[in-house]
């Protein structure tokens, strides 16, 4: 019904001016007798149909109009939500540094004797070949090659083996070319750590020449034992999953699961200098 209204509402009201304006007529020239009454009888439901028509357009035109500040709000009320959600956005990046900067403190606390330059990931490498960070400080803040990388909890990431002006390139403990002393904390034997291609796909690293009569356990804490002075001592690597011989039936070696979360570690820190002498 009110599709056809809509479809022919202004043919209708036409109708209902012309009859109006011929009732109109006449009255004014037939008086009131039974004529009128039959024109009165007559007209009433082309009246009711006017009224009908005239309703229907007012409820389109409240319709639209509504709509329209409906859509004006919701606008408004988007935008709103938007500047919410960036302000959420800006708080949780401010908390996210204050926690950073707490624990850099904290690393700075424990461990005095270690200058850091704190840094971000920019890039991840991770193939057949190689397990490499790519982060955003270089040369001109002081960063150099060999420089260790640690994580906000201390944790070694790598070692800086490639530097620009802006960039360095750390490959990961997992990286085949890395190697460094190692150091079982609870045994205090010391060994080599080194990266495997194969153990590499697993996420471990190996722990090589270790000492005839080392008795290491799964869980075992390995650290840099700091031998040669190249690397500072005492940085967290990883823990020993399990202890394995070599292909020639007479070396042991163990493998290691890095402390540091290699896959999704985003903030690190450049140990630039670490005290050693000479």
């Amino acid at each position: 019904m009110k599709r056809f209204f809509r479809d022919n509402g202004l043919l209708l009201v036409l109708i209902a001016v012309l009859l109006a304006a011929v009732l109109a007529v006449g009255s004014a020239i037939l008086g009131a007798n039974p004529l009128t009454n039959f024109m009165e009888i007559v007209s009433t439901p082309f009246r009711a149909i006017s009224s009908t028509v005239a309703g229907w357009a007012q409820e389109q035109y409240d319709r639209t109009f509504q709509y329209d500040a409906l859509e004006q709000a919701n606008e408004e009320l988007r935008r709103r939500v938007a500047a919410l959600e960036e302000l959420e956005r800006e708080y949780q990046d401010a908390i996210r540094e204050k926690e950073r900067l707490e624990e850099l403190l904290g690393l700075a606390e424990q461990r005095p004797e270690l200058t850091y330059e704190d840094a971000e990931v920019t890039r991840r490498t991770s193939d057949n070949w190689q397990s490499n960070l790519t982060i955003n400080k270089g040369a001109g803040d002081g960063v150099a090659l060999n420089d260790c990388v640690i994580d906000q909890y201390g944790n070694l990431v790598g070692v800086v083996t490639e530097v620009g002006s802006n960039w360095a390139l750390v490959s990961t403990v997992l990286d085949p070319d890395v190697e460094l002393g190692g150091r079982v904390a609870r045994t205090d034997d010391n060994a080599v750590l080194e990266g495997d291609f194969a153990l590499m796909l697993e996420g471990r690293l190996k722990l090589s020449y270790l000492p005839e009569d080392a008795q290491l356990v799964s869980g075992d804490q390995v650290v840099t034992s700091g031998l040669g002075e190249v690397y500072p001592e005492g940085l967290v690597v990883g823990s020993v999953t399990g202890l394995f011989t070599e292909a020639d039936g007479v070396s042991r070696y163990a493998q290691v699961e890095p402390a540091a979360d290699l896959d999704s570690v985003r903030y690190i820190y450049v140990i630039t200098d670490f005290g050693a002498s000479g």
